[in-house]
């Protein structure tokens, strides 16, 4: 257990962010545990708020391997990462101290852009039109032409993921012990010239899986890691692949995958 002792806390910079941060703070050193200011040195990230604020905090602290993530939700109400309710600190810091604790490993994938460093997104990577029209991508498979697309976008999710901004055009939900990732179109065009399969689609993490822009004018796509928009300006190729990298959080009782997705769906 004393390797699971120093913990650090994410949260928004907002008055009423940092007063709850405080009190989580004050409730974790009460039952013996140890803060820290740098991220690195933590066993332990939790972040505070929402859905939305644990994948910041992933992101932020770089995807740490060696540590663990936790979120605690201020809602009231628990989301697909925020196992932990404000209310109720209590059962968190007991669930931590567990000889016996079991970690559940979320997927990612790795998005390498043109001769950008290679980045980690934990729900999806998306690419969309950045004007009021078009534009085309080759979609390319094991370094074959599979379809080329013209429309406003593609997302490219993670399993977990597959319950965002996938689910709300109509993608998947995907078990995250699967090791693959999901194509999903937003809003294709299809015409004499243009076809593609109409449907999200789903490949095995063994796939090596690529996008490049047609150079038409409309080079300059919005693209996104999660809910975090990236400013490289122009964008020729994208490849993408399930990485071997996983995001570790603690595993609770009653409380698979499946269950939350019931939870917040049903």
């Amino acid at each position: 257990m004393t390797d699971r002792m120093n913990i650090f806390i994410y949260s928004k910079h907002d008055e009423d962010s940092l007063d709850k941060k405080s009190k989580v703070a004050d409730a974790l050193i009460h039952e013996g545990f140890t803060m820290t200011d740098n991220d690195k040195d933590a066993n332990i990230i939790i972040s505070i708020g929402s859905d939305g604020s644990f994948l910041q905090a992933v992101r932020k602290t770089g995807f740490r391997q060696d540590c663990l993530y936790a979120g605690i939700s201020l809602t009231g109400k628990p989301g697909l990462y925020c196992d932990f309710h404000y209310n109720n600190l209590y059962e968190m810091t007991q669930t931590i101290r567990k000889e016996g604790l079991e970690v559940r490993k979320y997927p990612l994938i790795e998005v390498k852009i043109d001769d950008h460093q290679p980045f980690y997104c934990l729900n999806e990577f998306s690419i969309r039109s950045n004007i009021i029209r078009t534009f085309v991508l080759d979609v390319i498979i094991d370094d074959k032409l599979f379809e080329t697309f013209l429309g406003d976008g593609l997302i490219i999710s993670t399993p977990t993921g597959s319950t965002a901004y996938n689910k709300s055009v109509n993608g998947a939900v995907v078990d995250p012990l699967l090791r693959c990732f999901q194509v999903t179109e937003l809003a294709s065009v299809n015409n004499n010239k243009y076809r593609t399969l109409g449907s999200s689609f789903i490949m095995s993490g063994e796939r090596k899986f690529q996008l490049k822009v047609h150079q038409d004018g409309n080079v300059f796509p919005l693209v996104a890691a999660d809910n975090e928009a990236l400013g490289i300006r122009q964008v020729e190729s994208v490849e993408i692949r399930l990485s071997d990298k996983t995001v570790k959080t603690v595993k609770l009782k009653n409380n698979s995958f499946w269950e939350k997705v019931q939870r917040i769906y049903l």
